[in-house]
């Protein structure tokens, strides 16, 4: 997708703003955002449902936006399944091959491959209405891979199921993927999906693109406090503070320091100078304004006694939550919720309480909300 964009309502409704985006041949990528973000209507455009209103889609390099979906050679599967209820199983998986002319005997051969491949063989003659979400989930998908396509697109496929049911699918699907080697785009809301299935994450928010990485890139560095918002369960914590002279100021929370994240910044200031003193001053300036520093609910440590250095902010204990595997202990600090995860805790609503981190731990996001350090 080559600066792709998509107007609706004679353009005055953005879906999606300069798409820049490249899948690798027989990668798995994931489109993951919140609803609304324009995510579908990316997966529509590269199906060919949908036409750009600006930019050009390719692939292998021939350009193919103007094509039809069937030019494309894709396939699709809905969130909604959209199976014929008056067929069979059987019927529904090799309607593809049947518009397509492939002989009965070639397309009872293909549909027995794929029925196996889902493990679905022993639903052949029964109707959809008879199948469970799960077991018409994989005729969905069967009906699918049965075309041999170049590209497999999938909307929010498993989101109708039960929580089992999406892992075992979760797992299904990756498996698939893997033996078929087919080129996989897949759209979702659920990060999990995401983080769990993906060779890369693209990450949207208002039609446009935010980062696109590897799940565990993504993880450990979110490029803006957006994602770093978005991206975790629960996400990562935002101090709101000001860069005052090497520090950061968290007003009533305390102040924390930061070195080793706090000179990086300086540096560019400096380099800045070296070309531009005006530029060296609107550069210093932004370096005192305001800025949040993040930090993941796992890396925070919390403790009853004011630790006697290192980085501590104070809070007070709204809610403690037992998870089963952790405990989560949510904090007031300055106006907002914080999120600690932690092993054991025994302590009482509104008890003073000291967080703590290290340097490492941290992330320093500027005024507008981009990664500095």
């Amino acid at each position: 997708m080559d600066g792709v964009s998509k107007y609706f309502d004679a353009g005055n409704t953005v879906a999606n703003y300069q798409l820049n985006l490249e899948v690798e041949d027989g990668e798995f990528l994931v489109i993951l955002g919140p609803s609304g973000c324009g995510k579908t209507t990316a997966l529509r455009l590269i199906a060919g449902l949908e036409q750009p209103s600006e930019g050009a889609i390719y692939f292998d390099d021939e350009r193919v936006d103007g094509r039809s979906p069937s030019e494309r050679n894709v396939a699709m599967v809905f969130q909604n399944y959209a199976l014929y209820p008056h067929m069979t199983v059987a019927q529904n998986i090799g309607y593809p091959l049947k518009v397509r002319g492939v002989s009965p005997d070639d397309r009872d051969q293909k549909v027995a491959t794929v029925t196996e491949l889902l493990h679905i063989e022993d639903q052949v003659d029964k109707k959809p209405a008879a199948l469970s979400g799960g077991q018409r989930q994989r005729v969905a998908l069967a009906r699918a891979i049965v075309r041999e396509p170049s590209v497999f697109l999938l909307d929010e496929p498993l989101s109708n199921l039960d929580a089992k049911l999406r892992q075992e699918m979760r797992i299904e699907l990756k498996r698939l993927q893997n033996e078929l080697a087919i080129t996989t785009v897949y759209v979702t809301h659920n990060q999990e999906e995401a983080m769990s299935m993906a060779d890369t994450v693209v990450v949207m928010n208002r039609g446009t693109i935010q980062q696109i990485a590897p799940p565990q890139e993504l993880y450990k560095r979110p490029r803006t406090a957006w994602v770093a918002r978005f991206i975790g369960s629960p996400p990562m914590n935002l101090f709101r503070g000001t860069r005052r002279n090497g520090s950061i100021d968290l007003g009533e929370a305390g102040t924390v320091e930061l070195p080793g994240k706090i000179d990086a910044d300086e540096a560019v200031v400096e380099t800045a100078g070296q070309d531009d003193a005006s530029t060296a001053s609107v550069v210093a300036n932004s370096a005192r304004d305001d800025v949040a520093v993040g930090v993941r609910p796992e890396d925070l440590t919390v403790s009853t006694t004011r630790p006697s250095s290192g980085n501590v902010i104070e809070g007070r204990v709204e809610t403690v939550e037992p998870m089963g595997e952790y405990i989560l202990l949510n904090v007031f600090v300055n106006d907002q919720i914080v999120n600690a995860k932690l092993s054991e805790w025994t302590v009482e609503k509104d008890e003073r309480v000291y967080l703590t981190f290290d340097d490492d731990d941290a992330y320093l996001y500027d005024d507008g909300g981009e990664l500095v350090a």
